[in-house]
């Protein structure tokens, strides 16, 4: 259960050099914004009025290309977090980046402003299917900045999608087996999913397909699992796998249903205040949420008081993608209701869930239906 204490915070920078044709976050073209930075610290500063006195367990700098932000830009806001609600000596600081925007001084800079942890999105070894996703670095780009991050930062975290039209398993093989090779902290492995409105949902319409079908795509997953968790890795939620003390402390806070902070365009939020449980959303376009900022010292375009209910299905579809699964007195105590017990002993019985006392955890026949699972029980 997620300490109530606790609070993460995410920053979003919504700026890339190129926006990839599988991507439907909000993201916009690069450009120089001496501005933003400085709305990210006065809406730092609302929510520290709106939060009160927290204990910072994680920073988390997202996108976007968070890597395109100058040290200096890094230091300020982790410097202003210190100064609004104290940073803890063990709090997780990580930032997300591309290989191709591997720089050892800008890197080396960010490690002394105090980023513990570098998430790199190298996504795949195999050149023709980095240009399939329309990625700006090759596989030596990648192999480069995973040798250069291992050097500089004590954790370091690969991403990779599988899925991609034209892959196989002696493909996905090789890409795990390059991975692996340079003994990271955390992989996260994420399905290729076409989303509406990208640029790759608009290239199937047109029948240019871009991802594999669910059977090999399945296939592919149990592959990964098997083969990561064979070299010891902790498979702790659906899409990620860790080395022992290097799960995601900041992605947990979501799974878990913790309070976090998200500044930036567009950056989501959830805060609990007296009981009562808020869900935000900056605004999207940047100089609307630097205008915001300016007038309200919160860069919010929404802010919900959730439901009992919506609180309580928030808390069961993220905390049953996790291996330690979700707390049933907690969803009481949040929804003010208990689990439909017909459907819950189903999905036991037919070997998707375990419940052990007051824990309810999905198997791993379970995570591959997820979905199907947790319709059925919040219905």
């Amino acid at each position: 259960m997620a300490d109530p204490t606790a609070l993460a915070i995410y920053i979003h920078w919504p700026y890339c050099a190129r926006i990839c044709p599988y991507c439907d976050f909000n993201v916009y073209k690069q450009k120089h914004d001496p501005n933003l930075n400085a709305a990210i610290l006065t809406d730092l500063t609302g929510w520290r009025e709106w939060s009160g006195p927290r204990d910072v367990t994680s920073v988390h700098f997202g996108g976007g290309t968070p890597s395109l932000m100058t040290p200096d830009d890094i230091d300020l806001i982790i410097s202003k977090i210190k100064t609004l609600w104290g940073i803890a000596d063990n709090c997780e600081i990580a930032i997300e980046a591309n290989p191709h925007d591997a720089d050892e001084p800008q890197w080396n800079a960010y490690r002394a402003a105090g980023i513990n942890r570098l998430s790199l999105g190298v996504q795949t070894f195999h050149d023709p299917a980095l240009k399939l996703l329309g990625r700006d670095h090759d596989a030596e780009e990648a192999k480069e900045a995973l040798h250069m991050a291992r050097r500089i930062f004590p954790s370091v975290s690969i991403d990779l999608i599988f899925g991609w039209a034209g892959q196989t398993e002696v493909l996905l093989r090789r890409d795990l087996d390059m991975a692996l090779s340079y003994n990271p902290d955390h992989i996260s492995t994420y399905q290729l999913t076409i989303e509406d409105g990208t640029a790759f949902a608009k290239a199937e319409a047109r029948g240019d397909m871009k991802a594999v079908g669910e059977d090999p795509s399945a296939t592919f997953y149990d592959l990964i699992r098997e083969r990561l968790s064979r070299e010891g890795y902790e498979h702790y939620e659906v899409s990620n796998f860790a080395k022992p003390d290097h799960r995601s402390r900041h992605n947990s806070t979501y799974w878990q249903g913790g309070d976090y902070v998200g500044v930036g365009p567009g950056a989501h939020g959830r805060l609990t205040v007296k009981g009562q449980r808020y869900a935000t959303i900056a605004a999207m376009r940047p100089a609307d949420y630097q205008a915001k900022t300016a007038d309200t010292r919160l860069g919010l375009m929404e802010r919900e008081a959730l439901s009992a209910e919506a609180w309580g299905d928030e808390y069961v579809l993220m905390g049953l993608r996790v291996e330690d699964g979700i707390s049933l007195s907690r969803y009481r105590q949040i929804s003010g209701q208990d689990l439909p017990a017909d459907t819950l002993e189903a999905f036991i019985q037919s070997g998707f869930l375990i419940r052990r006392g007051d824990q309810l955890k999905a198997t791993d026949q379970g995570r591959l239906v997820l979905n199907t699972l947790t319709e059925q029980l919040l219905s």
